[in-house]
């Protein structure tokens, strides 16, 4: 099935999770269920933004205008300005009824209490007009947003101490395969070291969701079932099984999904590396197979349980984000494979440069460290020299 196929199928009918509340300073990074609405006005009154004077809106007949009175930020001049009167205000101060202007300090001659300008402000100069920034009642933040510091800066100052946000969907993980072992464990020289579930774990916690580390499964069929069941009565949203999707003797992904009830999707994409990703429903958990490769995992897990998790949070942004930038080495013509290069983004002269890594063999995780974007090589694309566009994708 080609990649671009294979995504929509997986996000079609996808359903968000179910709303929760949590607190203002418990909310960043999780994702808005609900649009919100300004609780007040921002600023709620005309208020200064420099220091200076406020000005009556009648020029004072000699220049000289009466200082009486001051306005700071949270505290207030209590009456309107007459015609020839000035209020000294700084920063953030309410501006007084009366005034429609400020005149910066800088441009001041001050003598006891009164004061005039070398040049005259204009109308309207240096007031934030009251609601500049929003308006009570009025939606500022949207259903689906991600709440990083810019959107929880705008929540508090609309007034919000909670917010209603999507529960993080959850997401098992189980590695397979004999040969894996714990980090930190002593390895003999038969066995690997499972690396992909704390890779995975961080690109599900990236995309919004809470990774489940499910631990290591023997290639045996039964316990494999075991962790699956397991994962799905611990309240697993998604259940993902590392290696064991090919057609070997000792590949048990498929048939334990499918002993437990799973509604096959899709199995075989048109992709390097990742091929034999695979994907179905068990009721209303998703169950997904990616290769054991820790590239191809990762690979995989970019491209779609990533926004697999996105979209069960009601994200806009759900798939990867296609770029295009100057490559600096040859790229031969490709095959009926939509192939992903590990590849190393810079920006020269303002231009994105990239540079495709030295091995793309997808077992090699130094490579995939040593890279932040996949070059994309679409479905017989020709050859490419240096100094072409070519897509890219931020990893």
């Amino acid at each position: 099935m080609p990649v671009d196929e294979a995504q929509a199928a997986l996000l079609a009918g996808v359903t968000a999770t179910e709303t929760e509340w949590v607190e203002l300073a418990e909310a960043g990074g999780r994702t808005l269920a609900a649009d919100l609405a300004a609780l007040r006005t921002q600023p709620p009154v005309d208020v200064s933004t420099m220091d200076g004077y406020a000005l009556g809106k009648d020029v004072a007949s000699d220049g000289w205008y009466s200082v009486v009175g001051e306005a700071a930020a949270g505290h207030a001049f209590g009456r309107s300005l007459a015609s020839g009167e000035a209020v000294r205000i700084f920063t953030g101060a309410p501006v007084p009824e009366g005034a429609d202007r400020v005149a910066l300090q800088e441009d001041a001659e001050r003598e006891d209490d009164r004061v005039r300008f070398a040049t005259r402000a204009p109308s309207g100069a240096y007031i934030r007009k009251r609601g500049a920034d929003f308006i009570e009642g009025e939606t500022g933040l949207f259903a689906g947003t991600r709440l990083g510091f810019g959107a929880l800066g705008l929540a508090a100052a609309m007034n919000h101490a909670r917010l209603p946000v999507r529960r993080r969907p959850r997401v098992a993980l189980i590695a397979s395969g004999d040969e894996l072992v714990k980090p930190g464990t002593n390895a003999l020289s038969h066995q690997i070291v499972a690396s992909s579930t704390v890779a995975l774990a961080r690109l599900v916690d990236d995309a919004g969701g809470e990774a489940i580390d499910m631990g290591i499964a023997p290639d045996d069929l039964s316990a494999l079932r075991d962790r699956i069941r397991s994962a799905m009565t611990g309240g697993a949203n998604v259940v993902v099984v590392m290696g064991g999707v090919s057609v070997g003797d000792h590949d048990h992904t498929r048939p334990a999904f499918a002993a437990e009830g799973m509604e096959p999707g899709f199995w075989k994409i048109a992709m390097r590396p990742g091929k034999p990703l695979m994907h179905g429903r068990l009721g209303r958990v998703h169950a997904l197979g990616l290769p054991g490769n820790p590239v191809s995992t990762l690979v995989t897990g970019l491209l779609f349980l990533a926004p697999l998790v996105r979209a069960m949070l009601g994200r806009d942004d759900v798939l990867p984000v296609a770029e295009t930038a100057i490559v600096t080495a040859p790229l031969r013509a490709n095959d009926m494979r939509r192939d992903f290069l590990r590849a190393r983004l810079s920006v020269e002269a303002g231009r994105l440069i990239v540079t495709p890594v030295a091995n793309q063999d997808s077992a090699l995780l130094s490579m995939i460290a040593a890279a932040n974007a996949l070059i994309v090589r679409r479905e017989f694309a020709p050859a490419a020299e240096i100094g072409e566009a070519v897509d890219i994708i931020r990893i």
